[in-house]
């Protein structure tokens, strides 16, 4: 079983950033430069729940080349992003059961985390070997099976009105796909975290002040 948990609770953001530092700051605890404050009561609620049913916890950081945002849209459009993970495993065993010394561990690993971040940084890769997954053709065959066996409907529909020959019929079904492509378009860009955003981590925030 697999349960993954984001235990900042929302998108970083400058503003959520700075009234996440003055959270930590009135708490006595360091400083956060590319994280937000770790909830921590999620974490250590789910860990007693799940303990004797999963083995590790796996920290993962995701980064991705020159600094890129990659969003939906811009994989649409074309755009290569490079991502570079770095995972680590912690067993079960060695996480303490005490709900504060578990909320202390947490606290520990983000600041270990905001450490490796500024690795890369500075240096363009994380620390240690790294290993290149080699490519796969059945991700690619998955794909095709896929789309070959959505867009079929579609494909046969867009065929029907070529072949009856009716012009006003063949300018209703472009219409119809300029339509849909922009409405696509629009709602994928107001997904991006700098044009919209829940406001979870302002207003949470300031209650712990």
């Amino acid at each position: 079983m697999w349960f993954l948990l984001y235990c900042e609770g929302t998108r970083f953001t400058e503003k959520k950033h700075q009234i996440s530092m003055q959270v930590a700051e009135s708490k006595g605890l360091p400083k956060l430069k590319h994280h937000l404050l770790p909830r921590t009561k999620g974490f250590t609620t789910t860990l007693a729940c799940l303990k004797g049913t999963i083995t590790a916890v796996y920290d993962v950081t995701l980064n991705f080349k020159d600094k890129k945002n990659p969003t939906l849209l811009g994989i649409i459009n074309g755009q290569k992003y490079r991502a570079d993970l770095s995972v680590r495993r912690f067993p079960v065993e060695d996480i303490p059961d005490d709900e504060k010394e578990c909320a202390d561990w947490l606290h520990k690993l983000y600041q270990e985390k905001d450490a490796l971040q500024e690795h890369y940084e500075k240096e363009g890769r994380f620390p240690g070997p790294t290993i290149i997954p080699p490519r796969r053709p059945w991700t690619l065959l998955n794909f095709l099976f896929w789309a070959t066996l959505l867009l079929s409907p579609l494909i046969n529909f867009a065929w029907g009105v070529f072949i009856s020959g009716s012009p006003l019929l063949i300018i209703g079904f472009f219409l119809f796909i300029i339509v849909a492509s922009v409405a696509v378009r629009r709602l994928i860009g107001v997904t991006e975290v700098k044009k919209t955003g829940s406001s979870y981590g302002n207003q949470e925030a300031k209650k712990e002040n």
